[in-house]
């Protein structure tokens, strides 16, 4: 059964053909980080605009490599939560064109649940049972995962997402735009241990998160209490050390968390995925902290952590299983 999933929930515009919830025919993904580079963010009318202009050719390309016309797909999931509003009505609005002209089951996917699905892709994995975590810029979760499409929510930020305060801290030091990769490359030169930044857990069991803190805990360290000081007078060795530094201090609180949430609900497996499941520091830490514990850690290839398209897709496959298919008035929710 080919699934023709649909992703545009922030500004990555992406299509992809999988067949039976696993093989992925066909992926393609337009990224917008050139448009948005010179704001320093992603600006939601120029993301909305932008997937009008690529989503029929992201589309085309996306069938051309599956080597299907969009008449041989068997449904088409898209996205159609959580995300910038404009974003995911490019999506859904394509989606049930394309499912009242041809007839097709619409299936509306969950984006944060979509992420947790990618480590299955191109692979016969079942990690569930699992504790998953979802680390993205706008979402950073946990999850106790008991199935494709049984996610319960037991820690989540309760101010930044995680990939927020990377941009955040990235912008301080002026490092380029996107802020994520900025700051894992110039991490690499740094000293983590050069500066203490202070941890947290909050919740009663520790599983939820907080990293606004943190990033005002750079914000002071780089500029001073009067906050006169800019990043330009630091040289690129103590550049590093923030950099390093700070990211220390985050991914050890996810890692906390994580392995907190995996001995509570006694699962032997964790799961990473999301935007920020691409730095290097988080996938080594984790990874270890992991085994140490006797725990299995999967986590998808760097393709299928930023936004795609395959994880909707393969997803889609198990809710169009399930019956949880919608109407054409089915909307999209912030």
């Amino acid at each position: 059964m080919k699934i023709l999933g649909i992703e545009s929930s922030c500004d990555e515009t992406s299509a992809a053909v999988v067949e039976d919830g696993r093989g992925v025919l066909g992926s393609v993904v337009a990224s917008q980080v050139d448009l948005h580079r010179k704001y320093g963010g992603v600006v939601p009318e120029l993301a909305s605009r932008a997937h009008v202009e690529c989503m029929i050719p992201v589309l085309t390309e996306a069938l051309e490599a599956a080597g299907c016309g969009v008449a041989d797909v068997d449904a088409v999931a898209v996205v159609n939560t959580p995300g910038l509003i404009g974003s995911l009505l490019m999506g859904v609005t394509a989606a049930k064109t394309l499912c009242w002209l041809l007839d097709k089951p619409l299936v509306p996917v969950n984006h944060i649940h979509a992420h947790v699905y990618a480590v299955c892709l191109d692979t016969e994995l079942s990690p569930w049972p699992c504790v998953s975590l979802v680390v993205s810029g706008g979402h950073t979760s946990l999850f106790h995962s008991t199935g494709a499409l049984d996610h319960a929510c037991i820690g989540r930020t309760q101010d930044d997402a995680a990939g927020e305060a990377f941009d955040k801290v990235a912008a301080i030091l002026e490092l380029p735009y996107p802020g994520g990769p900025s700051i894992d490359r110039l991490a690499r030169r740094g000293n983590p241990d050069a500066i203490h930044f202070k941890r947290s857990s909050l919740g009663p069991e520790g599983l939820d998160f907080s990293f606004s803190g943190i990033k005002t805990a750079v914000l002071y360290h780089v500029r001073g209490t009067d906050l006169s000081r800019t990043a330009a007078s630091m040289d690129e060795a103590a550049k590093a050390d923030v950099a390093a530094s700070f990211q220390e201090a985050v991914v050890d609180m996810l890692v906390a968390a994580t392995m907190r949430a995996a001995n509570a609900r006694h699962v032997d497996t964790v799961v990473l995925g999301g935007g920020v499941a691409a730095n290097s520091r988080l996938r080594a830490r984790l990874s270890e902290a992991a085994q140490a514990e006797g725990l299995t850690c999967h986590i998808p290839p760097l393709a299928y952590c930023t936004d795609n398209a395959a994880m909707v897709a393969g997803i889609g496959f198990h809710l169009l299983a399930a019956g949880r298919t919608a109407h054409l008035d089915v909307e999209a929710t912030a």
